[in-house]
């Protein structure tokens, strides 16, 4: 995976962190807590929304919903969690969204000079870190039923995003998927590559395989590669199923993709050309496969939890052998929406109500406790300095020591 350096590698800058999977540096921060104990500070959140918070410098960056034709960019200081502006997207049209997904699930970036969000309907938008609307971008109405949820990518000086879709339209007009780019500083197009697929809610990533850089766009029934510079093709793979939500990893040499409701997790090696289904998968597995969250990396194994039934699992990351499969608390059907994350040696998944299992990482089961915030839960956290950010259903906690 190609990670945020630079000034960015100290903060949250998207989503996952600057590691763009998950990973934690660092120490100092807390592996307990409840809705009181460690808890440095909440702040009411306005609208609704399952985003993550980003983080740059002493500013939190959120997306939120107040209703299907609002939304908006918040943004809240970490001293305390006041909210210091809030910049609301152009009027648009409301599309259907889900109820657990929400109008406000795609998770903003930022550069420390601008934050890029993608709203959905409301389009693509970036202000500066004071507020101040620099472009938007209308990229089309959204088709996708159960609504928006990628998030931007940011790739050199370009913002990428890819959105799978149905046609709007019964003569076949109208939205369909792309993946794009956009310049940082104008919104303008830099290439935009026309997808066939029609379901998809993941976000793209940026690996370095030997000598060129590749985007990864993880969605229906196919893996795709793209020329970073020109959005041309440069592999495809098939396996995933019709449903895909969770963002891939990389290392080892691997790319680690999961696929929805049952389907396999696939170990791919970049690099290739055209379709590479037979050729590059190392080792595929369908035991445990997540729905929505996305797969964690660490050291020399693969960790994914089964949201539709609760059941985490650790895979050796080079063979696929399974390491060992244990249920996370009781099961519960898409009881799982946040990603997992790793800090100090040790895995923190948590579920939708609220419960944080925090796992010693290693080839042994050991659950080390279970943290209770009480509080519906579906973004994935954000850490910097020793900090944790929480978002639920109605606020953003601050957890630390």
């Amino acid at each position: 995976m190609i990670p945020v350096t630079g000034e960015g590698s100290k903060y949250w800058p998207r989503w996952r962190g600057p590691s763009g999977q998950g990973l934690v540096e660092g120490s100092g921060y807390p592996d307990t807590w409840s809705d009181n104990e460690n808890v440095l500070w909440k702040a009411h959140l306005p609208g609704t929304g399952n985003s993550s918070p980003v983080v740059w410098g002493d500013r939190i960056f959120l997306t939120t919903a107040h209703d299907a034709a609002r939304r908006s960019i918040l943004c809240l200081s970490r001293r305390n969690g006041e909210l210091m502006w809030e910049t609301f997207a152009p009027d648009a049209a409301p599309e259907h969204a889900y109820r657990k997904n929400g109008l406000a699930s795609s998770t903003p970036a930022t550069d420390g000079e601008r934050v890029y969000a993608f709203l959905g309907n409301q389009g693509l938008m970036a202000v500066d870190l004071i507020g101040n609307v620099v472009w938007t971008r209308d990229v089309g109405p959204m088709g996708n039923y159960h609504g928006p949820a990628c998030s931007p990518l940011l790739y050199k000086e370009m913002v990428i995003l890819f959105l799978d879709q149905r046609r709007s339209r019964r003569d076949g007009k109208g939205a369909s998927g792309f993946v794009a780019a956009f310049d940082r500083k104008s919104g303008e197009t830099v290439w935009w590559t026309e997808r066939q697929e029609t379901v998809g809610w993941g976000t793209p990533v940026a690996i370095r395989a030997g000598d060129r850089d590749e985007i990864i766009v993880h969605s229906q029934y196919r893996v795709y590669s793209y020329d970073p510079a020109t959005g041309k093709e440069l592999w495809r793979c098939g396996g995933p199923t019709s449903e895909v939500t969770p963002t891939p990893v990389a290392g080892h040499g691997l790319l680690f993709c999961s696929s929805g409701r049952a389907g396999p997790t696939l170990a791919i090696r970049p690099g290739g050309s055209g379709d590479v289904t037979d050729t590059h998968v190392a080792w595929r597995s369908t035991r445990g496969s997540p729905f929505i969250p996305s797969p964690l990396l660490y050291g020399d194994y693969l960790y994914i939890v089964n949201d539709m039934v609760s059941i985490a699992t650790c895979f050796e990351a080079k063979t696929g052998k399974t390491v060992w499969q244990q249920r996370l608390g009781h099961a519960m059907r898409e009881g799982f929406s946040a990603s997992p994350v790793a800090v100090e040696g040790k895995i923190f998944f948590t579920n939708d109500v609220g419960e944080t299992f925090v796992l010693k990482a290693g080839p042994e089961f050991q659950l080390l406790h279970v943290n209770r915030l009480n509080e519906h839960t579906l973004a994935s956290p954000a850490l910097v300095d020793g900090h944790w950010y929480i978002r639920t259903s109605q606020q953003l906690l601050a957890i630390g020591i």
